[in-house]
């Protein structure tokens, strides 16, 4: 009688387990509930500029001078040029290299593309009913498909001769 009640416990258990849905493969966020205290930044203080004609002309939807960047002030802490993170675009070095790989076009919405086919994956690849039950991370297990074998690859690049100097000697098989 305790067993038929055991299994009738651990079968509802699991179909209320399979019913959670929409919960990312890789669950890193779970259980936080309040707000991330870390994400509130102070702005700066208001100061007056030694000379108002210097002040950039405001643009709508812009950055403020008041505004905090945290990364602008560690570069500079760190001696740094916080001017070097602004994107000024492909660098002369760059161009040819880019010019090369994208010798037979581009596609503008592969982020599009690639975020549909990778929900549709992990529709195939989802939570199995255990994993449900134990809220366990299933990232690993849905991309292993995905993965390289890094052993495998070493070898195959070895043996086509090319120069692999900081990896370890050829394994012999």
């Amino acid at each position: 009688m305790r067993t038929i009640a055991l299994m009738i416990g651990m079968t509802a258990l699991m179909a209320l387990g399979a019913c959670s849905g929409g919960k990312p493969l890789n669950n890193l966020k779970a259980g936080q509930a309040g707000p991330d205290e870390f994400a509130i930044m102070p702005t700066r203080s208001l100061s007056m500029p030694p000379d108002l004609a210097v002040l950039p002309a405001p643009t709508p939807g812009g950055a403020n001078i008041t505004d905090p960047n945290p990364q602008g002030d560690a570069v500079a802490a760190l001696g740094g040029n916080p001017d070097r993170l602004v994107d000024q675009g492909i660098g002369a070095a760059d161009q040819a290299l880019v010019a090369q790989v994208s010798r037979q076009g581009n596609d503008p919405q592969i982020r599009q593309t690639l975020a549909t086919e990778d929900a549709q994956w992990r529709a195939r690849n989802g939570r199995r009913a255990l994993e449900t039950l134990f809220g366990s991370s299933v990232y690993q297990r849905a991309y292993s498909a995905m993965a390289l074998d890094s052993r495998a690859e070493q070898l195959r690049w070895q043996k086509a001769g090319a120069v692999t100097s900081t990896a370890p000697a050829p394994l012999e098989e």
